[in-house]
């Protein structure tokens, strides 16, 4: 698996595109860096930018990144809405895949000492890379923000981690940088349909995990409460994981909840949207959309939309476009400005964009099949008959969760639309993976084979491609006879009027298993290792036995549905 980090550097200027622009080109200049978005605000009069790669090529863009940003940004003249300590405020490291959290605070430690001791920048460790457990919390860590950085830098306790400890011309200038290695964090502002700060800030202060101050009497104007050590009593918020304020915005004329959400398994975006709609409206507010800042994962929107159809009653059992346009709507994603999830979602931005067989016209996908290229074969067509089978499974539990006066069982035919429509994703993925395998074993015959060496080297790699190709069909078998237990319930229990596309399903998934067995026969011939080979044919055949008992009980039951309806 590939090493890779995210980077989400928030620079001080949001309104200056020259000064954006040029920071950012020194991150697209590191090779191996994808720069994924680049999101300014003007009203916060601050950036934020998330890029990814592998760890040592995100910690060079980031450090030239750092360093542009101190020559370019001067903190003595920066006003926003947004808290800052710094041209470069805040730079986490997240871990994506193939790294762990322990390796990632290595590399953040790493960049914070380098951007300290090259760049003569105050810099301070936080979250995972935190050096004591006070400096851990961001919002620890930046208080009294950049106006308050010249005392924190005179007393012991709240010195840097590296970096000059006075503030003269040039500290003044750069201000500090907070680095640190953290899980994703996702930052949303929930639009409110006031313009009053006071108003976001108390159901901010409802819903934050922190909370508000206890006070007596009055809740607003009344006496703080304080502990035995004289410390502020606070009152617990509703949400977990969740840091947020209320803010004006004038760019949108409105107020916002602005929040950030550290734990999004403790706290899913779905949850915290809810939660500030039931605050606000205890208060006379409404929430009318949600803006998300950066990137955002797709199982976050997914979950949401999810979440959002089962609320209304109906299958989630459908393409994850349409999941992602239901959670745009229920969440008011486009309130403020279009929502593209290809520009917002990171596994869009990061997806191998090769074409694709499955990304095809049915008509371009069969003209392909026809033409005299081996691939597209058998093997495809097999898995995407499968998928389709599947499909139509999955198409009569939609339609049945649907239907007037079948309200109380949509649950059930919701479980299965789901059930199907993941088989269905599965055989898809396999149309490409078995056209991916020949071509495999086809690069391994223009493999040198001049000398002893290179002729064992190829033998090797023939062997394992031949393995892969053999394994690849059986996959299909063992995934498409999955899609007969849907197709079994919708025969039993499904809309009637749809029996016979629960047929022609039945028919479909039986063809696709039987035509992915002979792919694993042909291609185990071309094993050395027969009792691999002999392993392999034998699951097929017994597969394709399974296969051909389930068409033959499920047509009859189709066959009776029919009659019983003429």
């Amino acid at each position: 698996m590939k090493r890779l980090i995210e980077c989400v550097p928030n620079f001080s200027e949001g309104r200056d595109m020259a000064v954006i622009e040029q920071i950012t080109a020194e991150i697209k200049a590191v090779s191996g860096v994808s720069l994924l978005n680049v999101d300014p605000g003007y009203a916060t009069n601050r950036t934020v930018v998330t890029f990814i790669g592998e760890p040592e090529d995100v910690c060079e863009a980031a450090f030239r990144a750092i360093s542009k940003a101190k020559e370019l940004i001067d903190m003595r003249h920066h006003h926003g809405a947004h808290p800052r300590i710094g041209a470069t405020d805040v730079c986490p490291l997240v871990p994506v895949s193939g790294i762990t959290m322990e390796e990632t605070v290595d590399y953040a430690r790493g960049l914070a000492k380098r951007v300290g001791e090259q760049l003569a920048i105050p810099v301070y460790c936080y979250e995972a890379a935190a050096f004591t457990p006070s400096r851990k919390n961001l919002a620890v860590v930046r208080a009294g923000e950049y106006e308050g950085l010249a005392k924190k830098l005179e007393c012991p306790e709240t010195r840097p981690d590296f970096g000059p400890s006075d503030f003269n011309d040039d500290t003044a200038r750069s201000g500090a940088t907070i680095i640190g290695a953290r899980d994703f964090l996702l930052a949303v502002n929930f639009n409110l349909n006031t313009t009053s700060t006071r108003r976001a800030n108390a159901i901010a202060f409802d819903v934050r995990e922190r909370g508000r101050v206890k006070r007596e009497g009055n809740p607003i104007t009344g006496k703080k409460v304080l502990d035995a050590e004289g410390n502020e009593v606070y009152i617990p918020g509703t949400l977990k994981g969740t840091k947020a304020i209320g803010w004006y915005i004038k760019e949108y004329g409105i107020a916002q909840v602005s929040m950030n959400i550290t734990d999004i398994n403790a706290t899913p975006l779905h949850v915290a949207f809810e939660e500030v709609c039931a605050k606000a409206a205890a208060r006379g507010v409404r929430v009318t959309g949600t803006e998300i800042v950066g990137l955002v994962p797709k199982r976050v929107l997914m979950d949401a939309g999810r979440y959002f159809l089962r609320k209304q009653r109906r299958s989630d059992g459908i393409a994850e476009s349409e999941v992602m346009k239901i959670a745009v709507k229920s969440l008011g994603l486009d309130d403020l400005a279009p929502f593209n999830p290809d520009e917002k979602v990171i596994e869009s931005l990061i997806a191998d964009k090769h074409p694709r067989l499955v990304d095809m016209t049915c008509e371009a996908f069969a003209e392909e099949t026809a033409s005299e290229s081996p691939a597209p074969g058998g093997g495809s067509v097999a898995a995407y008959m499968g998928a389709l089978g599947s499909a139509l499974g999955t198409m009569v539990a939609n339609l049945s969760a649907h239907k007037p006066g079948w309200d109380d069982r949509w649950e059930f035919f919701a479980g299965y639309a789901e059930k199907g429509h993941a088989v269905m994703d599965e055989l898809v993925a396999l149309v490409d993976e078995d056209t991916e395998a020949f071509n495999a074993i086809m690069e391994v015959f223009a493999m040198p084979k001049s000398t002893p060496e290179e002729k064992a080297a190829r033998s090797a790699a023939l062997q394992k491609a031949t393995l892969n190709a053999a394994e690849i069909p059986l996959r299909t078998m063992r995934c498409a006879y999955k899609a007969f237990e849907v197709l079994d319930a919708m025969a039993e229990h499904g809309n009637p009027n749809s029996i016979s596309d629960v047929g022609v399903g039945v028919l479909a998934v039986r063809a696709a298993m039987m035509g992915a067995m002979l792919n694993v026969k042909i291609n185990s011939a071309g094993l050395k290792d027969r009792e691999a080979a002999d392993r392999l044919v034998s699951e097929a055949e017994q597969l394709a036995s399974k296969a051909n008992v389930s068409e033959a009980v499920l047509l009859e039951k189709v066959e009776k549905i029919i009659a019983g309806n003429k």
